[in-house]
């Protein structure tokens, strides 16, 4: 979101903005509690901002991942026969369907 949007300015997020474009209607009490929230976590962020992460490498994930994958390898395939006795219209060497278009 940018600073041009009515919705945020450098301080307080509009919250009745907000909920006008999420079509949530809110009382009165429900946008004083939001507006805190939303305040505290604005403020939280901006504490962030100051956090000294120039030794910290960068990172996609914080926990090690790998992948985890099976050889691949060939295997039997289903019999057609077994598959198309399943189907309830098949001319013995694929499904037919009704036509849709």
């Amino acid at each position: 979101m940018t600073n041009s949007t009515p919705a945020c300015n450098a301080e307080k997020i509009d919250v009745a903005y907000v909920a006008n474009l999420a079509r949530i209607q809110l009382t009165a009490a429900e946008l004083q509690t939001f507006q805190a929230q939303l305040t505290q976590i604005v403020d939280y962020v901006k504490d962030l901002e100051h956090v000294d992460v120039s030794a910290i490498e960068p990172m996609a994930h914080t926990g090690r991942i790998a992948n985890v994958l099976r050889k691949d390898e060939e295997r039997c395939g289903l019999d057609r026969q077994v598959v198309l006795a399943n189907a309830p219209v098949h001319d013995n060497e694929q499904f037919l369907v009704p036509k849709i278009i």
